[in-house]
């Protein structure tokens, strides 16, 4: 069973990336929403629950036929959701990336990737504007270097899974690539078997800009979620360094699937 949890605020963003979720989810069998909400104090806890509720009876009639509800008071809500995550094994946290006023977006905007950089487990970020059109197309981008090391294959092809999409590998180059050198085609051959179970087409751009070839590349293929790994930051040669998630968080129009290495 696949557990995909959803923390809301009831910010409009939170809630476009809660409605993203339910029609993402919608009649698998094999999902469970857990819909999440930190309250402040004593006194909110009964329009908490209240909330909590309309939101569930929203995802039911969406057709989200397993939905949980789980809510508490205080504490640090990264740490809170990284806890519950890690005690419901889930395969997903799926967020919002900023709020509804100036305040909600530093708030729940940078919490979103705050949790990027805490949580073990994937997150998703769906950005303000972001319309579910279904997922039948994930772009994965790699550097192919130390894919063994680099790559949480288990991770992502657990959401894979989930999804059931056409999986686009994808790497850039600043020069072209006509014949694969044999140290690259090695880690290809890698990341071919580590998502043998898969549907997967590989790409090979070329380009000077890595953004402007990966939105390209979007755009073109239509895609409808990519796949980044965050690295750590000391791993300056990275495509993926955190820093360059969070960039690529806040100008996407689709969801970025993050997953730690």
């Amino acid at each position: 069973m696949h557990r995909i949890i959803i923390p809301v605020d009831f910010s409009e963003t939170s809630l476009n990336a809660a409605r993203y979720a339910a029609k993402m989810l919608a009649w698998n069998e094999s999902a469970t929403a857990v819909l999440y909400h930190n309250y402040e104090s004593e006194n909110d806890e009964d329009i908490s629950l209240f909330y909590l509720e309309s939101l569930k009876k929203e995802f039911n009639k969406a057709g989200v036929r397993q939905v949980e509800c789980e809510h508490e008071m205080g504490g640090d809500l990264i740490e809170n959701i990284s806890r519950l995550a890690h005690t419901m094994r889930a395969t997903l946290v799926l967020m919002g990336i900023t709020g509804k006023s100036a305040l909600r977006q530093v708030m729940f905007g940078s919490n979103t990737l705050k949790l990027i950089d805490k949580n073990l487990y994937p997150v998703m970020i769906i950005p303000p504007d972001a319309v579910y059109k279904g997922v039948s197309k994930v772009a994965f981008a790699t550097d192919y270097r130390q894919v063994e090391l680099s790559t949480p294959s288990q991770l992502i092809g657990s959401v894979l899974k989930l999804l059931d999409p056409k999986l686009h590998i994808v790497h850039v180059s600043k020069e072209t690539v006509r014949t694969l050198p044999p140290a690259l085609q090695l880690e290809k051959e890698k990341v071919d078997q580590m998502f043998a179970d898969f549907k997967k087409e590989f790409f090979f751009l070329t380009s000077e800009d890595f953004y402007d070839a990966l939105d390209g590349f979007i755009k073109e293929k239509d895609i409808d979620i990519l796949v980044t790994v965050p690295k750590h930051p000391s791993n300056s040669s990275s495509l993926f360094r955190t820093s360059h998630t969070k960039k690529l968080a806040y100008h996407s129009h689709i969801p970025i699937l993050a997953a730690h290495q």
